[in-house]
């Protein structure tokens, strides 16, 4: 069952945006709190939004948390997932899938052109599987990111 999230769930989401963090290798960068998650999915002004995945027992086993982006070449919305996760133990019941669908589903009610995310290279499985549902990757593009030192440097006029 794939349902939106509620504030009772942030705990769970947190916990498996740490899981996540630690398959990806990178769980010393996993800082956010379960505060800061709050405000985000659930504060005055959200940030994201988050859908669950339940087994059959009603336990989360998945999440997926994206956020509105926008196309100046379509002139409309779309998602970007930023996280979609679904505990080892629960994958190949259907749970991913379930929650792509959610998303396409939002997308296609709303008028959204895109729904759009990123996938580590080395993650043949999750690469696989988004192959499956017709996702199709874009080779030509390049992630940059600026983050801590940079970004302040930046932010504050004092780069050289």
């Amino acid at each position: 069952m794939i349902r939106t999230a509620t504030p009772a769930d942030v705990p769970v989401i947190h916990a498996l945006i740490r899981e996540l963090a630690e398959y990806e290798e990178a769980l010393h960068e996993a800082r956010a709190t379960q505060e800061q998650l709050s405000e985000a999915l659930f504060g005055d002004r959200p940030a994201a939004f988050a859908h669950v995945a339940e087994d059959e027992g009603g336990e989360v086993v998945g999440f997926a948390l994206w956020f509105l982006n926008f196309s100046t070449w379509r002139g409309v919305h779309g998602i970007y997932l930023e996280d979609l996760y679904v505990r080892p133990g629960a994958r190949g019941a259907g749970h991913g899938r379930a929650l792509l669908t959610e998303l396409a589903r939002i997308c296609v009610d709303r008028g959204y052109e895109r729904l759009e995310w990123s996938v580590l290279d080395w993650n043949s499985p999750a690469i696989g599987f988004y192959k499956s549902l017709g996702a199709r990757p874009q080779d030509e593009w390049t992630v940059y990111r600026l983050t801590d030192e940079a970004l302040k440097e930046l932010g504050s006029g004092t780069q050289g």
